[in-house]
């Protein structure tokens, strides 16, 4: 999500990409050995997931885990009963290997699963990472049956909003202009309309928050990086100079306090 980085490897001028997908599974393979540390926001994530799923009368045969690091979900939905099987796959390798079998290296941008293969679709804090994520949503709608369930957890507008300001406030200081530092998050409001562009039928979509205290901001950037979700923007990108980051670092309060948002998207493939 944020980052001291420059221009990401791979990033060709006039390159229209918003994310480099490269950059991050390179990210999330280095993440995947302590993965397990850094867990607390997919982990909530898809708690929440599981609960919606669990206030549902219908059992689901065969489910898709989007973006499932090491297991998030399936351990959120436990023997929960209302998933018979599901499938683990992830953009990272190493990510995958950790999940639960069965599991597979998937890019979420070219999924590589037959029409109609799932009755369930679902997505704990992945697809925020998506170029374009309408058309990451016409895929999901592809690969599921009629009638079949797309359930997606994404952070929202409001993440990291007290890191975005004060970085930028740091770096006006030190250079007079500031760089895109946090990615770009979706803003609830748009997201029900995606769902019914993508061509879901019941378009829902609602939003909440976390709120995290971390003892001093170093730790934060330090846990975005343990969580392989530093900033992975394309393009030409100045790197944040030291000073800039020495003040921030200096004038940040501690402990630091910061607000992830987290969206949740529910819609269902038409029946027919």
């Amino acid at each position: 999500m944020t980052g001291r980085e420059g221009r990401p490897p791979g990033a060709a001028p006039g390159d229209r990409r918003v994310f480099d997908r490269r950059l991050l599974r390179a990210r999330r393979d280095r993440a995947a050995a302590k993965t397990a540390q850094y867990n607390f926001l997919f982990d909530e994530a898809a708690r929440d997931l599981a609960e919606r799923i669990g206030g549902m009368r219908r059992r689901f045969a065969l489910g898709l885990d989007l973006g499932c690091r090491d297991g998030a979900m399936a351990r959120a939905l436990g023997a929960n009963g209302r998933v018979g099987a599901l499938v683990h796959a992830d953009l990272s390798p190493a990510m995958a290997a950790r999940a639960p079998r069965p599991a597979l290296a998937a890019d979420e941008e070219a999924l590589p699963f037959r029409e109609e293969s799932f009755d369930l679709v679902v997505s704990a804090l992945a697809l925020h990472w998506v170029n374009d994520l309408p058309g990451a949503l016409i895929q999901i709608r592809r690969v599921l049956e009629p009638g079949g369930l797309a359930l997606l957890a994404l952070f929202g507008a409001g993440t990291l909003a007290e890191l975005r300001a004060d970085l930028a406030r740091a770096e006006i200081a030190e250079t007079g202009g500031a760089g895109a530092r946090v990615a770009p998050f979706l803003d609830v409001r748009a997201a029900g309309a995606l769902l019914q562009r993508a061509g879901f039928a019941m378009p829902v979509a609602d939003e909440f928050s976390v709120p995290a205290r971390f003892a001093h901001a170093a730790r934060l950037l330090a846990d975005l990086r343990g969580m392989g979700e530093a900033n992975a923007l394309a393009g030409p990108r100045a790197p944040l100079r030291r000073a800039a980051l020495a003040r921030f670092l200096a004038a940040a309060p501690a402990p630091y306090a910061c607000r992830f948002s987290i969206v949740a998207m529910t819609g269902w493939k038409p029946d027919g």
